[in-house]
């Protein structure tokens, strides 16, 4: 026969059913908070990282007195040569520059507008009594206020390129179609970076590629997502010729512009047979369609 369970083995006996149950969800509990603790230290770890390439590449763009040019130029040819890596820096460092370029036009604004309003209140009485001689200096004013601001417009991209011109004769490299131009871009496939750092022509895969200017090869390699590519010097202009199918010269080769340099591919990170032709000056980045006549 069954055993009568006293009054009390029943309350303890339901105490434990409920302590067991109850555990099992703390437990769950416990796992979830773990899942969504993990997953937030996930995303401040990305940022971080960003964080940490933006500023290794700012130091090395503005701290020339803190390493020697050789290790600089050696190190900013490393990331640029890994386009994912120069494409986080470069989407960031947009951001910043955006952000900070917003800030600023808002406070011009305001200060414009603030003003304005101070110069209407200070001058009602007399624009009344003089007339025409006060519209004449405002005239002046804003003749000068406008070159001011044109002149200001004048990004350092477009500087470099009013530079690059006046110094260096340009032919073009290839005869083609413009396949993709410089800057932000929306690319159908995952491995084409948004930000696009040349100028893409398309043509047939073995079109002959000639210099763009006379110049020296610093590098030629089929490492990274240029494929066989060649970064030409003259003066402080690199010019890079990437997804080349054949490369003709090694590094140290002296060029002339008009050579033949190499053959159009579709090496490394392509969609297609095209040249990348890329501009830097001073390592700053500079559309190719504001040097060449194409």
């Amino acid at each position: 026969m069954d055993k009568v369970m006293s009054v009390e083995e029943r309350i303890r006996r339901a105490e434990e059913i409920y302590n067991k149950r109850n555990g099992q969800y703390v437990t769950r509990k416990n796992n979830n908070t773990k899942k969504k603790n993990n997953n937030v230290k996930k995303l401040i770890m990305q940022i971080f990282v960003c964080l940490l390439i933006y500023l290794a590449f700012y130091i090395f763009n503005n701290s020339d007195y803190i390493f020697s040019d050789e290790f600089l130029s050696q190190v900013k040819s490393n990331f640029s040569e890994d386009s994912k890596i120069y494409n986080i820096y470069i989407n960031i460092k947009s951001f910043i520059e955006n952000k900070l370029s917003t800030n600023n036009e808002q406070t011009v604004e305001n200060q414009s507008e603030n003003g304005e309003n101070n110069t209407l209140t200070n001058n009602q009485t007399s624009n009344e009594s003089i007339g025409g001689a006060e519209e004449s200096i405002e005239q002046k004013e804003e003749t000068s206020d406008k070159d001011n601001v044109e002149e200001n417009e004048k990004s350092q991209m477009q500087k470099d390129a009013e530079e690059i011109k006046k110094n260096i004769s340009f032919i073009n490299p290839i005869k083609g179609t413009i396949s993709s131009t410089f800057g932000w871009r929306n690319p159908t496939t995952s491995t084409v970076p948004k930000y696009h750092t040349g100028l893409d022509i398309a043509a047939e895969t073995g079109t002959i590629i000639s210099s763009a200017t006379d110049g020296e090869v610093i590098l030629a390699s089929s490492e990274g997502d240029y494929g066989n590519h060649y970064k030409i010097q003259t003066g402080d202009v690199v010019i890079i010729y990437a997804h080349c199918s054949k490369l003709y010269l090694k590094e140290g080769d002296k060029v002339k512009q008009g050579d033949k340099i190499a053959e159009v591919g579709s090496t490394g990170n392509s969609t297609g047979p095209h040249l990348h032709f890329e501009i830097r000056k001073d390592d700053r980045l500079v559309d190719p369609q504001l040097i060449l006549d194409i």
